[in-house]
């Protein structure tokens, strides 16, 4: 059962991927709530690692520079661990295009690293594993929910969806505690906001901060679950606490859809910058998904977890975050 979010004061936790933008997040609330944290990172550049995401909390936390494809190194960290959160990935879309045999050693074989290392030598922890809404592919229902048939379009979202099965099947077949959540547009403090490789919203919160045009493909009128960060944390939190979260899957999402153009406006009004609409690229349309409707209820009803922050107050805690940080994370 849930022991709250205060439930994780003295418990020792693992962040692989943890000078990420969800993991560094993670590891914060971790630090804050009183538990004792590694952070565990490549800082491979064409995954969106920053030093710069865990410098509040560098004297409280452990740090280790290394790779989850690195088996050796995984199973000396996870040693030990209460809870493994799983947030490395090689996370572009894009790049996973172009780069189809990093994104399988890392989201695939990766993951079964981590797995075989707690399998041998952990296994009593608990593992929650970040899962992606774009797995999905194309909406085929008039919903999205844990149960709706999968057809990714690009080799990131087959990968991840492959991991995610893995994961599940390591904690059936050895009666391992795990559990998968699935998150979907993020946005929020340390995201990486230099580049669109790792999604259009925090990009555009870049170009926003500067001063910038934001490039809207087509009308922008496909529809998202827009979620700030720090309810997504909360949820994985929530789900590494819960034993009912074991062997099961959960959407963490913002309760409401809105289109990318609204998102974008949105983002011009709070934190600066215009907005303006522009061709698809061939390359993006391809791989573009059209809306995607999803429901949470799953976690709000088994978990008891609740999305509290909406799209313009989180815009704004997100600009309070970068304003005085920018060149450290634009550099």
């Amino acid at each position: 059962m849930s022991e709250g979010i205060a439930g994780l004061k003295g418990k020792r936790i693992l962040v692989t991927g943890g000078l990420g933008f969800i993991g560094s997040n993670v590891a914060h609330e971790c630090v804050r709530q009183g538990a004792k944290v590694t952070i565990y990172d490549c800082l491979d550049p064409r995954s969106g690692g920053n030093i710069e995401n865990i410098h509040e909390i560098r004297e409280d936390a452990i740090m280790v520079i290394n790779d989850i494809r690195n088996l050796e190194a995984v199973c000396a960290h996870v040693l030990n661990q209460d809870i493994v959160f799983n947030c490395a990935a090689y996370t572009s879309h894009p790049n996973s295009m172009r780069e189809p045999y990093i994104d399988i050693d890392v989201n695939c074989k990766g993951v079964i690293n981590i797995l075989e290392a707690m399998r041998r030598f952990n296994p009593d922890g608990k593992l929650v594993h970040v899962g992606t809404s774009t797995q999905i592919g194309k909406m085929r229902l008039p919903s999205i929910d844990e149960n709706h048939p999968e057809f990714p379009f690009d080799i990131y979202s087959a990968n991840k969806s492959a991991s995610e099965k893995y994961v599940l099947v390591y904690g059936h077949a050895f009666k391992m505690r795990t559990a998968v959540v699935r998150l979907a547009n993020n946005f929020g403090p340390r995201s990486n906001i230099r580049t669109p490789e790792f999604g259009f919203m925090n990009y555009f919160i870049g170009l926003a901060l500067q001063g910038k045009e934001i490039s809207v493909f087509g009308d922008g009128a496909q529809l998202r679950n827009i979620s700030f960060v720090q309810d997504s944390v909360e949820a994985m939190i929530m789900a590494g606490l819960d034993s009912r979260s074991e062997g099961q899957v959960y959407f963490a999402t913002a309760d409401r859809q809105v289109s990318v153009a609204e998102v974008s406006k949105a983002i011009a009004d709070v934190i600066g910058g215009r907005v303006r609409f522009v061709e698809w690229p061939p390359e993006r349309k391809a791989i573009e998904i059209g809306d995607a409707v999803i429901d949470n209820g799953r976690m709000k009803s088994e978990l008891g977890w609740q999305p509290r922050v909406e799209l313009r107050d989180g815009l704004a805690r997100t600009k309070e975050f970068f304003s005085p940080r920018l060149r450290l994370y634009l550099g």
